[in-house]
């Protein structure tokens, strides 16, 4: 990938039980672009990851949520997996995290289930989006397209089915957080 992210901080939000490839592969593209990435957790110090039906490993939470602030970022990525954004979807902090990056117009990057914690944080009506097959209807129900796509990007908002668009996703999350601000972002905000 070009390295086009040099000075960029991207924060990915996560609780235990994410998907851990969706956190992985996303995070090494950004890496390998030059950005620079923090673990954002409501878990004060580490999270477990989900590998292939089983626990994962686990990883050092660089903040917890409590400290995050959205302004300190360019980007947000949100990796799927189940349990994951069922978890962070309930947490207000987490959610005004969230709600912020949209009110000021900065990225954000979803995958498979990720997508759960927007629709609570209330920013997906008018959106085109995909997502894990078993959140069409939530996501209609939030007020946003669901399309059957390995990616879509809608003004700064980049969405992928699973860890089978992984490529794609991670080419459009860069291109997405390299052109940086998206006026058009604050719309669903």
């Amino acid at each position: 990938m070009e390295n086009n992210l040099q000075s960029k901080r991207v924060a990915i939000l996560v609780a235990d039980q994410f998907e851990q490839i969706e956190l992985t592969s996303p995070r090494d593209a950004l890496k390998e672009a030059g950005a620079e990435t923090f673990l954002i957790s409501p878990n004060p110090d580490t999270v477990r990851g989900w590998k292939e039906g089983n626990w994962g490993d686990v990883f050092k939470v660089d903040l917890p949520i409590e400290k995050a602030n959205a302004e300190d970022f360019d980007a947000l990525l949100l990796p799927g997996g189940v349990k994951n954004p069922d978890t962070l979807r309930t947490d207000e902090k987490v959610l005004e995290f969230v709600h912020h990056f949209f009110e000021i117009g900065k990225p954000v990057a979803a995958i498979c289930h990720g997508p759960w914690t927007l629709i609570n944080a209330r920013v997906v009506r008018g959106r085109t989006m995909t997502s894990y097959p078993s959140l069409k209807v939530d996501l209609e129900n939030a007020g946003a397209n669901w399309v059957d796509r390995e990616v879509v990007v809608d003004d700064g908002l980049v969405t992928s089915r699973g860890p089978q668009d992984l490529e794609a996703f991670n080419r459009k999350m860069v291109e997405e957080i390299g052109e940086g601000f998206h006026s058009e972002q604050r719309k669903s905000a």
